[in-house]
């Protein structure tokens, strides 16, 4: 199953651009969008209905907010909007697709560089219910894989030496210690990392950040994978050539027919 997710920083604009071509092309089972920043209703037009794909947005109160999609080529079993954080719902920063074999989310959180300390805390606090969220769903019995524009760079191989010694959100200290409580402690799986141990792999640059050619970025973007999915994640690459807003898409292949590892008895 090959997965895409990508922050469009608005459909509208991206469809104008050539998004939908270039998602056809990719030969995508599933496509996680973020940052609609567009109202459901004003997404009726066929351009925004690929051929071939359905379709499930889930918008903001304010559009500029936020909001989320997910494209698949299979019809899911089920789709579930908001994860029970009742600020997130309201800003459409959630939205999940339940197949046979694996869930698959798309996530946005909010983005603090260049606001005051009420956006960091906005932050923060999404983050916390977040992983709140995903500690619950280890209990599950079901795979999922979580496709989020975070707003954070985990490793200091994640972001440009430029940003090392800066003090800006999205490399504090605290933001990078939840994501070493996601992979560290958790033990849920950095799907591109699992694979790709190449340096100079970013996603985003900011747009204060001059000649983001010269690599002057930030891997923000994540696709996190139950802890049993590590073996199944086959590859994975960024699509720096592809440039529908400042993020790139991260394109994730996983084979879900390859054997699970055994769950450790629990005495």
């Amino acid at each position: 199953m090959r997965v895409v997710t990508i922050n469009v920083n608005g459909l509208k604009n991206a469809a104008k651009a050539g998004f939908f071509e270039w998602m056809k092309a990719q030969d995508a089972d599933v496509v996680c969008v973020q940052n609609l920043k567009a109202r459901v209703t004003e997404l009726d037009d066929a351009i925004y209905h690929p051929e071939g794909y359905e379709s499930f947005f889930f918008d903001a109160e304010d559009v500029e907010q936020g909001g989320v999609a997910i494209y698949s080529r299979e019809m899911p079993k089920a789709i579930m909007t908001g994860f029970a954080y009742e600020p997130a719902d309201r800003q459409g920063r959630f939205l999940q697709a339940d197949f046979d074999k694996v869930s698959i989310a798309t996530v946005l959180a909010p983005c603090a560089l260049g606001e005051d300390d009420e956006k960091q805390q906005e932050k923060d606090d999404f983050m916390d219910a977040f992983l709140l969220h995903l500690n619950k769903t280890l209990r599950k019995r079901r795979q999922f894989v979580f496709c989020g524009s975070l707003h954070t760079a985990h490793l200091v191989t994640d972001a440009s030496s430029k940003y090392h010694t800066l003090e800006v959100s999205g490399f504090l200290p605290h933001e990078r210690a939840m994501l070493d409580e996601l992979f560290e402690e958790m033990n849920y799986v950095d799907a591109f990392r699992a694979v790709n141990l190449e340096k100079k792999q970013y996603t985003w640059w900011p747009e204060w950040a001059a000649g983001w050619r010269k690599q002057a970025g930030w891997r923000t973007d994540y696709q996190i994978a139950s802890p049993t999915l590590r073996n199944n994640v086959k590859d994975a690459w960024i699509d720096t050539e592809t440039r529908f807003s400042d993020h790139a898409p991260l394109i994730v292949e996983y084979d879900f027919s390859a054997p699970e590892p055994r769950r450790r008895r629990r005495y």
